[in-house]
C-alpha cells in the first residue's frame, strides 16, 4: 500500500475526530456567547455586588490558564462529588474561559451607544427590557460581531486541548495515528492544519455575513 493510500485509509478516523471537534466548538461557542452577554450586562449593573461578581468571574477566568481550568473541571471536581463527562467538561471550560473575554466585547459595544438615545427612550417611558431590545442591542450588535468572530476562532483553536482529557477530538485522533503510522507524521499534521484552517475560514465567512446583514441600512 502506498503512502497516499495509507493516508486516505486514515481519513475515516480523522473524520470521527472532526465530528467531536465541531461538537465541542459549537456547544462551547453557545455557552461562551451566553455567558458573555450575562457577564457583560452584569458589569453594567447599577448594583455594586452584581458588578463585583461579574468582575470576579471575568478576572478569574481571564487570569488563569485554560488548560488548568480544564484539568480542574475534569479531574478535580469529581473529588467534590461533581463528576462530568469529558465532553461536558471541555464545553464548560471553553465556555467559561472565552465567555469571560466575550463579556468585555458586550460591555464595550453597549457603552458605545450614545447616552442620549438611552435617555430619550427613558423619556418615552420605555421599560429597561424594551430599551435594550429596541434601542441599545440593534446598535451594539453590529459592533460585537467582528470581535466575536475572532473570539470564536480562538475558541476553535482552544478545542485542541480537550484531547488532554481523553476526548477523541481531531487532535487526539491525529496524535494516535502518529504513533501507529510514524512514517506519515508530516502528512497527517499537514492535513490537520488544513482542516483547522478550513473551519476557521468558514467561521470567518459566517461572521462576515452576519455583520453585513446587521449593518444593512445602517450606513
Amino acid at each position: 500500500m502506498t503512502s497516499l493510500e495509507t493516508l486516505i485509509s486514515l481519513l475515516p478516523t480523522l473524520m470521527k475526530g472532526l465530528v467531536v471537534t465541531l461538537e465541542v466548538f459549537l456547544l462551547g461557542s453557545v455557552v461562551a456567547a451566553v455567558l458573555a452577554f450575562i457577564a457583560g450586562l452584569m458589569r453594567l449593573s447599577k448594583f455594586r455586588i452584581v458588578r463585583f461578581l461579574a468582575a470576579f468571574y471575568v478576572e478569574f477566568f481571564r487570569g488563569t490558564s485554560l488548560l488548568i481550568q480544564l484539568f480542574w473541571i475534569f479531574y478535580v471536581l469529581p473529588f467534590f462529588g461533581l463528576d462530568l463527562s469529558a465532553l461536558t467538561a471541555g464545553v464548560l471550560a471553553l465556555g467559561l474561559n472565552y465567555g469571560a473575554y466575550g463579556s468585555e466585547v458586550v460591555r464595550s459595544a453597549i457603552l458605545s451607544v450614545p447616552r442620549g438615545q438611552t435617555e430619550a427612550a427613558i423619556a418615552l417611558n420605555m421599560s429597561p427590557v424594551l430599551r435594550f431590545r429596541r434601542i441599545i442591542l440593534p446598535q451594539a450588535w453590529p459592533l460585537m460581531i467582528p470581535p466575536f468572530g475572532n473570539l470564536f476562532i480562538e475558541l476553535l483553536k482552544g478545542t485542541s486541548l480537550v484531547s488532554l482529557i481523553t476526548l477523541s477530538d481531531l487532535t487526539f485522533q491525529a496524535m494516535s495515528l502518529r504513533t501507529t503510522v510514524s512514517k506519515l507524521e508530516i502528512p497527517i499534521f499537514a492535513l490537520l492544519l488544513i482542516i483547522y484552517f478550513v473551519i476557521a475560514y468558514a467561521v470567518t465567512l459566517v461572521m462576515r455575513a452576519l455583520e453585513k446583514k446587521a449593518t444593512v441600512g445602517r450606513a
